[in-house]
């Protein structure tokens, strides 16, 4: 490309292009120029195999996959007579993980995202992380595989792509602390007894973010950010006391790096999920987005409160996992995971969640660190079995 043009990853796969981050993802794509500019070499979804197949259409992706087997012939027939290839399960996942794409946009929910992601770190693909699983349940072992496969790691969720935009590699060892904004949630305000009440629709009404229902309600809780937590002590090498929380409703300030000297760098800009996408894509330039301005005199103020740990205990979790270390990451993430199904369902109560994810850790304290990914997947089902046991 000729300089000062948009300049973005030449082949790319989406791990979970039928979710947010994907639908996202290929909106950027196709502003940056679609097919002219980018080959989509693997889709991936879940059930959704209408819209998956439609954006292999739109794409020309070389290979489709579906997560859920029994959707493998819908989708075959969707596709019918495209050229384009269809696989289902755990084995497709890693198949489109595998293909030769420089960069993988690692957007799958949940653990089901952990092996193909590992699968395309292990490569040597630049992998655009939106997937937290990664380095909560499994984050050392995904360090190093990022490292042995040479690729670049490129955080997507906002918080910590703000951090990586804003955090000077000359100046680490300058680092006082991180701080990690979040918007409170639609509960920010809500009184104990006002929360014990919430549905999981009330809960997926997050007041700035467009997400799907788990990472909605996941925010709602703050549950979320006590992921996010552990993610960044992965990411940027810090210690557990280097992160802090701070409320932000407005979510203009995704997040900030403080230096010995005083300086606090933040990164600002309107919430959307483009930015952060679109900076990934094109690292380590710039892209054009067609993504809304700050307008600052229309902001006018910008407000921050202290996280309220007794109504969002998710946080206090997030550092006891930290200080505990073990396995406690993916024990954490696995409870939370079988604990808000459950709410989801209506078989358990939105601050009994936390409750749940507490008993869990503390059951199952003494797993040392997982020395392998089987390790994780036995430590995740350890949790999960506990947690169902509760509900």
């Amino acid at each position: 490309m000729t300089p000062g043009k948009d300049t973005v990853a030449r082949r790319i796969t989406i791990l979970g292009s039928t979710g947010s981050i994907g639908t996202n993802t290929l909106d950027v794509v196709h502003h940056l120029g679609g097919r002219d500019v980018v080959e989509v070499m693997a889709l991936t979804g879940n059930g959704n195999v209408a819209l998956l197949a439609a954006q292999a259409r739109a794409t020309g992706a070389k290979l489709a996959v579906t997560a859920d087997d029994t959707q493998y012939a819908s989708l075959k027939k969707a596709l019918a007579g495209t050229g384009i290839a269809v696989a289902a399960g755990r084995s497709g996942l890693i198949e489109a993980a595998e293909m030769d794409a420089g960069w993988v946009m690692a957007a799958i929910v949940g653990n089901a995202g952990l092996a193909p992601t590992l699968a395309a770190a292990r490569r040597g693909a630049d992998i655009a992380l939106a997937n937290k699983e990664c380095l909560v349940s499994a984050g050392p072992l995904f360090i190093a595989a990022v490292r042995q496969g040479g690729g670049r790691l490129l955080p997507v969720d906002s918080e910590h792509n703000a951090i990586f935009q804003v955090l000077e590699e000359h100046q680490r060892h300058a680092i006082e602390r991180i701080i990690l904004t979040a918007s409170g949630g639609p509960f920010r305000q809500s009184t104990l007894s006002d929360m014990a009440q919430v549905t999981a629709d009330t809960a997926r009404a997050h007041p700035n973010w467009s997400m799907g229902l788990k990472i909605s309600i996941d925010s709602a809780s703050l549950f979320n950010k006590a992921l996010e937590m552990i993610e960044a002590k992965h990411l940027f090498g810090l210690q557990p006391e280097q992160i802090e929380v701070i409320v932000h409703p407005q979510s203009v300030i995704h997040s900030m790096v403080a230096y010995s000297d005083g300086s606090v760098l933040a990164q600002l800009g309107c919430p959307d999920m483009r930015t952060a996408i679109g900076y990934a894509l094109s690292y380590p330039r710039r892209c054009t987005l067609p993504v809304e301005r700050l307008d600052f005199a229309k902001l006018a103020r910008l407000d921050f409160e202290a996280p309220d740990e007794v109504r969002f205990p998710a946080l206090r979790l997030a550092r006891l996992a930290m200080q505990r270390g073990g396995a406690q990451g993916a024990v954490l993430n696995a409870a939370k995971e079988v604990a808000l199904d459950a709410f989801i369902a209506g078989r358990t109560g939105f601050l009994t969640m936390a409750s749940i994810v507490e008993t869990v850790m503390d059951e199952l304290s003494d797993l040392p660190d997982p020395a392998s990914m089987d390790d994780v997947f036995a430590a995740d089902e350890k949790a999960r079995q506990w947690a169902a046991g509760l509900i």
